[in-house]
């Protein structure tokens, strides 16, 4: 049956591939493959020394200087989508001017109905309406470039491209100027871009890659300036080529931007809590720094940063265990990320995770709360101070140093200040300090080189934790080191590529702080049925290694990937890297069709096939899972996307906690997601998911409500709702022993989570926002039917699992006792489960930007945290552990001021 199903899929997945193809034959445009790249010609406007030739233009938005009459228009963009290589709905201008310290842009968008350009204002990098971009390869190596765009409305946006087009880093914010207006032929753009915001060579004359995107919004169409293929090997590889630019010198970076705040913290008093008396004011100040050490290089410093206006993570529970992954956020960690990334395995797996610096301490206290002591626990470590040292050479070497160090910190602990208290204590400590968390160094370098005409590159990595341990921390790392080799090989014009990396750890420590690793559930050595590891409690370091290969087609209409990924029982990056699981050795595969060329009723659609199997390095297959999806853009721009997947087989060796392997029945999932057209002033987004394994053992349903309004151009409004429901016949509860045995006890839970995310965005003008975010969350367990593991790969549910009778467990002040034997005597007890989780997190930001580069933000944060016993339904769980609670504010100022030398 099961590869009957596998059976059916392929075919019908040819059978539309089929369908599509006789389609497209009847409309499909010219192809611009095989064109020649296109080039432009930039002109140099004057001198200062000496003088020569005409002013700069003034950036007005209004074409009339001079300096534009020195060049020609740069035009014949062609369509990228949706019909690539057709004429264009509208055509675009080009012209490009310099002098000793800037380049000069000009933009020129046709448009026969000027009245039509949609204007929608946004913060920066929005990309809102009707906008035009310029994409420039300084260093003409065909991997990286930066991005200039600005909107009909004005609004800047700006990125940093590398690994040929497959990441573009938002955070960079170089300084430049630019002016829109809506003319009767369309609407103009005028920008200046200091030289010193870019990177080039050293060279009498400059040849760089350059590109041009238009979005002209009311026909949701792309045309580019230089034409590409649908599906290419690259971006930043296919562009044109401007030259022309002679005698310019490599501006040397010098940005200084200090901060400084004040804020105000406000809670619910706690009587007789020092550390909780109502409000906490405090002030600080602070540096960032970006220093050009070379042309190519560069130095960014930050001196005791703050992240104020960083968005809260989302809620989220973790039933198994694991730890759960969020993104980073914080501007300094953001910037050049795709420099220090080193993803190898799948599952966020990496060698650096950059919010390991400044994390939450991880030590615990000795506070009695008998002996009225309190304590006022660090939410996070002090970052000291961070550098970075990155950038890429003209000759294609990428380079990147991170150094940050955190300081120690402590927990404060004193006693119950009431007086009615003080005399009635018991004898006590005196109030001390206690240390979470140690000072540590944090130490990340990486390289690469491109060679072989930019087709191929070779990689290393390094990264090292280092810890001033004292006794009360014994149990954290000493010291951590990882390193790691990369390659990638493109060929037959990029189509094709081979790409692999080898990684090496090592942690060391006492014999504590060992034993806990292996016994993480990231490790699980204590595994009852594991032959190749076993726990050793005299070890002090533990060594491991994992990799990856993979060969595809990665351009093109059909293309495909084969793979496999490994890491040993041994490997350990959690300390400055994210590492889920170790013990497992991954084999994958993947295809997908892209149809590009719109017909009758689309305008572009994919489908693709994904199957995995998973061992453990004892030999055993564990997993077998495939997928499939499908995806359509309909004519009218709405759009569905449906898929199913099948997990043939699931056998868990973390499920049971340091248990034996346990087995999952098989399960199958489907999902369909549809929504109308996201430029219009209201569009929804629905989705369904279900998926049920056999013996209905467990099951997943989801749904999922978005929306988006924009009554205004400078008002935008998003929400978006989700509700999940979980039902576990055999939820891992807790673990006990019994007639020298351990029992492993699972239990039926029903549990459930609802999320809903609001975003109000208000944009008074390119340079002034305000923007609001909310998001409250929900989370219910409920168990019943508990049981005990008695063969945990057993065939059956019935097989792995015994419920205890009515006579064997009873309920008695929040605890489950358990008689197994039924003799009368309570053979072991765990706790009830049972729990909710509420939060509610939200914040208002304006944002001022009053110079380009400098910032004023207004923010104000809000927190409340719930919890209960579960036995509250969700109205009742929003009125009391929601709106019953008095919430934790956080009102801010910040300002900061750029000064670039």
């Amino acid at each position: 049956m099961f590869y009957n199903r596998i059976l059916l899929t392929v075919l019908l997945f040819c059978s539309f591939q089929f369908i599509v193809a006789q389609d497209e034959k009847v409309s499909e445009p010219a192809s611009p493959e095989g064109k020649e790249k296109k080039q432009t010609i930039a002109k140099r406007i004057y001198t200062t020394h000496p003088f020569e030739g005409v002013e700069p233009p003034k950036i007005d938005g209004v074409l009339d200087d001079a300096a534009w009459d020195v060049v020609e228009w740069s035009s014949d963009y062609v369509q990228n989508e949706p019909h690539n290589g057709a004429a264009p709905t509208e055509q675009t201008k080009l012209k490009i001017t310099y002098d000793d310290k800037n380049l000069y842009v000009a933009f020129l968008c046709l448009d026969t109905d000027p009245d039509g350009i949609v204007k929608r204002l946004s913060r920066r990098d929005g990309f809102e309406g009707d906008w035009v971009e310029l994409n420039i390869d300084s260093y003409n190596d065909d991997r990286t470039g930066f991005s200039f765009t600005i909107t009909a409305a004005g609004v800047k946006g700006d990125e940093f491209i590398s690994r040929n087009g497959n990441n573009w880093d938002g955070s960079w914010n170089p300084i430049w100027y630019v002016k829109t207006a809506i003319t009767s032929e369309g609407w103009v753009a005028e920008m200046r871009i200091p030289l010193s915001q870019l990177r080039f060579g050293n060279e009498e004359e400059q040849v760089w890659g350059i590109q041009s995107t238009r979005r002209y919004f009311r026909g949701e169409e792309r045309s580019l300036w230089q034409p590409i293929v649908q599906n290419a090997p690259g971006w930043v590889s296919e562009f044109g080529e401007l030259r022309g630019i002679k005698g310019i010198k490599p501006q040397k970076q010098i940005e200084i931007q200090p901060y400084a705040l004040g804020q105000l913290d406000t809670y619910e008093q706690e009587a007789g809590n020092p550390f909780r008396d109502g409000n906490d004011v405090m002030g600080a100040v602070g540096l960032d720094a970006k220093i050009g050490i070379t042309n190519d290089l560069t130095l960014d410093l930050t001196i005791n940063p703050d992240f104020g206006q960083v968005d809260a993570d989302p809620g989220a529970i973790a039933l198994d265990g694991f730890e759960i992954f969020f993104d980073e956020r914080r501007p300094f960690f953001v910037e050049n990320k795709n420099i220090f990334d080193y993803e190898f395995g799948g599952n966020q797996d990496n060698l650096f995770f950059s919010r390991r610096i400044g994390r939450s301490p991880q030590g615990n206290t000795t506070t009695d709360d008998a002996k009225g002591e309190f304590e006022d626990f660090p939410n996070n470590s002090t970052i000291l101070g961070a550098a970075k040292f990155s950038g890429k050479t003209k000759n294609g070497w990428s380079i990147g140093v991170l150094e940050s160090v955190t300081a120690k910190e402590y927990s404060e602990i004193e006693l119950d200040d009431r007086e009615s208290v003080l005399n009635e204590l018991p004898e006590r400590g005196t109030e001390r300090k206690e240390l979470v968390e140690p000072l540590t160094n944090y130490l990340v370098g990486r390289v690469q080189k491109d060679f072989n005409k930019r087709n191929s590159f070779i990689g290393g990595i390094f990264t090292a934790t280092n810890r001033d341990l004292e006794d009360n921390l014994s149990f954290l790392h000493k010291s951590a080191y990882t390193g790691g080799i990369d390659f990638k090989h493109n060929w037959k014009e990029r189509k094709y590529y081979i790409e692999g990396s080898a990684v090496l750890s090592k942690v060391s420590g006492s014999p504590e702080a060992i034993t806990e690793t292996q016994q993480s559930i990231v490790h699980l050595f204590q595994r009852t049925d594991a032959g190749h590891v076993s726990l050793d409690t005299t070890k002090t370091s533990l060594t491991g290694t994992g990799g990856r290969l993979e060969i595809g087609k990665g351009s093109g209409n059909f293309q495909y990937e084969f793979g496999g990924n490994w890491r040993s029982p041994e490997l350990e990056l959690n300390d400055i890297g994210f590492l889920r699981q170790a013990d497992e050795v991954r084999q994958y595969a993947s295809v997908i069709q892209l149809f590009n060329t719109p017909t009758s009723w689309y305008r572009r659609a994919n489908m693709s096939l994904y199957q995995s199997t998973t061992y453990d390095f004892e030999g055993n297959f564990n997993a077998f899972y495939y997928q499939f999806n499908a995806f359509v853009n309909l004519k009218n721009n709405w759009f569905v996307e449906a898929g199913a997947e099948n997990n043939g087989r699931n056998y868990s060796k973390s499920f049971l906690r340091g248990g034996p392997r346990f087995k999952s029945n098989g399960d199958n999932l489907g999902f369909v997601y549809a929504g109308t057209d996201s430029r219009k002033k209201l569009s929804t987004t629905v989705g369904y998911v279900f998926g049920q394994a056999r013996e209905k053992n467990y099951s997943f349903t989801r749904y999922e409500l978005r929306l988006q309004y924009q009554p205004l151009n400078s008002l935008r409004l998003n929400m978006t709702t989700k509700y999940e429901s979980r039902p576990h016949k055999t939820q891992y509860v807790a673990q006990r022993d019994f007639n020298d045995t351990k029992r492993y006890i699972t239990g039926n839970i029903d549990f459930e989570t609802i999320s809903t995310v609001f975003r109000v965005n208000y944009t008074i003008n390119p340079n002034l926002s305000i923007q609001y975010y909310g998001e409250p969350f929900i989370a219910r367990g409920r168990y019943s039917d508990f049981n005990y593991v008695k063969d945990p790969t057993g065939k059956n549910i019935n097989d792995r699992v015994q419920t205890f009778g009515d006579n064997q467990i009873s309920f008695q002040e929040d605890s489950y006792n358990v008689d197994e034997d039924a003799d009368g005597t309570t053979d072991y007890s765990f706790g009830k489960p049972d729990f909710t989780a509420a939060q509610y997190r939200s914040n208002i930001v304006v944002r001022w930007e009053y110079i380009p580069g400098s910032e004023i933000f207004f923010v104000w944060s809000q927190g409340i945290d719930g919890s209960g016993d579960g036995s509250n339904d969700f109205g009742k769980i929003i009125d009391t552990q929601i709106f019953g609670q008095k919430p934790q504010n956080t009102f801010l100022v910040k300002a900061t001021y750029r000064f670039v030398l």
